[in-house]
Order: C-alpha cells, then structure tokens, then sequence
C-alpha cells in the first residue's frame, strides 16, 4: 500500500468504527490484566463467559491472592490452559501487591516482567487502560497486515513495529483495534467478506472472495 492507500484505509475503519474498544469484560485496570492473561489462545467470549461471575467478587490483586489458585480454577476452568493461567495470575497479583501496592504499573516494560504476561498482552494494557500508541499484534492483525500489504511482515513483532512506523499518528492510537475487529468479522482467515469490506479496492490481497 501507498501511503496515500493507507491513510485512506484507516479513515474509512474509522468511519465505520470510530470508536474502537476491545471487547472482552472488565471493571477496572487490574481486571483488564487478568483477562487479557485469560484471552491467550482462548476466545474473548468464552474469557468473558468464565470471569462474569469471578469479577463480581474479585477486582483486586488482594482479592485474588485471597481467592486463591484453587477458587480462581474453580473460576476459569472452560478456559485453555486454565492451570498454567490460574498460576500466573495468583502469582502476578501477589507481586502487585507487594511491588506496587496493588496497582498495574502503566509501562510496557515493567508490566512484561509479570508472569505470564508477554509484549501482546501489555500492549493491550496500556493501549487500553493507558491510552498509550501501541499495537498488540494477534493473528487477526498479523493476517490484515500481511494480506492487505498494510504492513507485511514475517514475525509479530516486524509486523508491529511495521504498524506502528507506517499508521499516520492520528490513528495510532486505536490502530490495533481496528485491525483486530476487521479481522475478526471482515477480513477472515477462511472466506474473507470481500463484496462488503469497505477497503477492498485498497488492499492488494489477489485471491479477493467475489461477490455472489
């Protein structure tokens, strides 16, 4: 894409969505972190479906060291790798609690060296909780990116790095966002709803599904 091509791109996501959000459950900032830790190789809804109850009783990092790995299982055991999950957020939670009496650090560094929360995750954390320009590259945005030739890359990480140098700055902000949701309903893995995406005529994808 030309920068011209993708300036257009992201002014017409925007127009239909212009305000982005993610769309799993929360109440506050810690209860975004812990589900984000969940979201890992699992769904937003089944995330969503498995902490309705937990964040009716948990909303701090006091709360869930207190609920302890056995009740928080109890909790998210429909979730994959709900074991190895539960254990990294007891153990997250007590290190915010003893660390940062209780509050999630703002920097993506910091929040890194938490268990179980790898540059995905804290990108989102502080691109949602934070405001900060950041883009948590899944593989709905790894697949946009590449197909559409917004910004192709082989890894996650040239992929984000590519978001981030070639999104114009107005748009930085909710650009993972927007590539999340185009993914996840537009521009599918299997047959991608070519006829009615709004950036077809701008995407170099070749094998585009045709109308019927």
């Amino acid at each position: 894409m030309t920068d011209a091509q993708i300036l257009a791109f992201y002014q017409r996501l925007s127009a239909a969505m212009p305000a982005p959000e993610t769309e799993l459950a929360y109440v506050n900032v810690y209860t975004l972190l812990v589900a984000v830790v969940l979201s890992a190789q699992a769904t937003d809804v089944g995330v969503n479906k498995a902490t309705r109850r937990l964040f009716e009783i948990v909303q701090t990092p006091a709360e869930m060291v207190a609920l302890g790995e056995a009740g928080l299982k109890e909790h998210i055991k429909t979730i994959g790798l709900f074991n190895t999950k539960a254990k990294n957020v007891i153990a997250l939670s007590q290190i915010l609690v003893r660390d940062f009496g209780g509050e999630v650090p703002q920097s993506r560094e910091v929040l890194e060296t938490l268990p179980g929360v790898g540059r995905k995750t804290a990108n989102v954390v502080v691109n949602e909780a934070f405001g900060e320009e950041t883009c948590a590259v899944d593989t709905h945005v790894f697949r946009v990116a590449n197909r559409t030739g917004l910004a192709p890359g082989k890894t996650v990480r040239a992929v984000e790095d590519a978001v981030m140098a070639r999104t114009p700055a107005p748009f930085r902000r909710h650009a993972h966002h927007w590539l999340i949701l185009h993914g996840r309903y537009v521009c599918t893995a299997r047959k991608p709803h070519c006829p009615v995406c709004p950036v077809a005529d701008l995407c170099d994808f070749a094998e585009k599904t045709p109308a019927t």
